[in-house]
């Protein structure tokens, strides 16, 4: 992936000097920083505005007026919301206001960087413990279903899983989800990650032993 210029949006001065030091050796360059909603919406007037926003929302209002101004100032930029604090009504909101994703502050920074470059190729990103909490509800006018959560395999992954069952090679399976090839060795990488296995043929083995060979319906983005 080419380098990504991100805007860290975030109160706290010691977090994006913290953030910006982990993420050096990553493809996402934090090129610039803002302590305020106001400082971050100045960026909308500049040459070469970023490709992404992180964002803690925290002390700068409602977070999903926080979401619909940055993408209304920006609207070119992928946004994803930090937090130490989990929410689920918050995190639903936010992503039917735009949002690309939710993500925890805790997590390590190359799960990060893993769920920014899903980010960046067009996925949605939630931490998968609380996916389930979208269940009954409503995203992009699309019906959520999802299954019990297996090792933190999410929707997505589990959609995956399911088509390597049937033997799919990454082009049938990006047609079949309407996604990229590239999104799909993306998930897969990350999905072999989660489960400790080498190869596709390990992945469906576990499949098989952890119940993805039943049935169910997941909403596609």
């Amino acid at each position: 992936m080419h380098p990504v210029s991100v805007a860290l949006i975030d109160s706290n001065n010691l977090f994006r000097q913290g953030l910006k030091a982990l993420l050096a050796d990553q493809e996402f360059q934090i090129t610039r920083e803002a302590s305020s909603l106001s400082a971050a919406l100045s960026m909308s007037a500049e040459e070469n505005s970023p490709q992404l926003l992180l964002v803690d929302p925290a002390g700068m209002g409602d977070s999903v007026q926080v979401v619909q101004t940055l993408k209304a100032a920006l609207p070119d930029a992928r946004l994803v919301l930090l937090t130490g604090k989990l929410d689920g009504e918050v995190m639903a909101k936010a992503i039917q206001a735009g949002a690309d994703g939710f993500l925890m502050k805790d997590m390590s920074v190359e799960a990060l960087a893993q769920s920014l470059r899903l980010v960046m190729l067009g996925e949605k990103v939630l931490p998968s413990d609380l996916a389930a909490l979208l269940i009954s509800g409503r995203m992009n006018g699309s019906s959520v279903e999802l299954p019990v959560s297996r090792k933190g395999v999410s929707q997505r992954e589990a959609q995956i899983l399911r088509c390597l069952l049937n033997g799919d090679s990454n082009k049938l399976i990006a047609n079949q989800l309407n996604i990229t090839e590239a999104t799909v060795k993306v998930h897969l990488k990350s999905l072999l990650r989660k489960i400790d296995a080498s190869n596709r043929t390990q992945a469906a083995i576990w499949g098989l032993n952890n119940g993805f060979g039943e049935g169910g319906t997941f909403a596609t983005n």
